[in-house]
């Protein structure tokens, strides 16, 4: 289950007035890490929403260890935990480049669902899929 790690740099905008980035902004980073992942390893969301499959957040944490500020570069570690048919977790850390310092490390747990947000059994729906999620745990 190697990692893909995405840099970002912090702006301004994810910033209080102390310069200190916004815990809200921790959970855009995982997105953008878990899109990242998913296209390192093939596949993008977009083409996996052209063939009718979605996965929307049911669960999430973020523990938060220390601040991340304006201009820093971070980057967010990203990883696919677990994979049972209809569901799948991703974890995150966000490490400061600068110095290795692990910033906030989380989880998001995500439904594999329709385009009508029903829940599928996607080994059953869609073979091709499946196997590329259990590549992801094996990789």
């Amino acid at each position: 289950m190697p990692a893909v790690d995405t840099k970002i740099r912090v702006r301004y905008k994810e910033t209080d007035k102390m310069g200190v980035v916004h815990h809200s902004n921790y959970y855009t980073w995982f997105e953008i890490g878990r899109s990242e992942y998913m296209r390192a390893r093939g596949m993008t969301y977009r083409s996996m929403e052209e063939k009718g499959w979605m996965l929307p957040v049911i669960e999430t944490r973020c523990f938060y260890k220390q601040p991340a500020k304006y201009d820093d570069t971070v980057i967010v570690r990203t990883r696919m935990a677990d994979f049972k048919g209809v569901r799948l977790k991703m974890e995150y850390e966000v490490i400061r480049e600068e110095d290795g310092g692990l910033l906030a490390e989380g989880y998001t747990v995500h439904a594999i669902t329709d385009a009508n947000l029903k829940p599928v059994n996607i080994k059953k729906e869609d073979p091709e899929l499946y196997r590329f999620f259990m590549e992801c745990l094996e990789r």
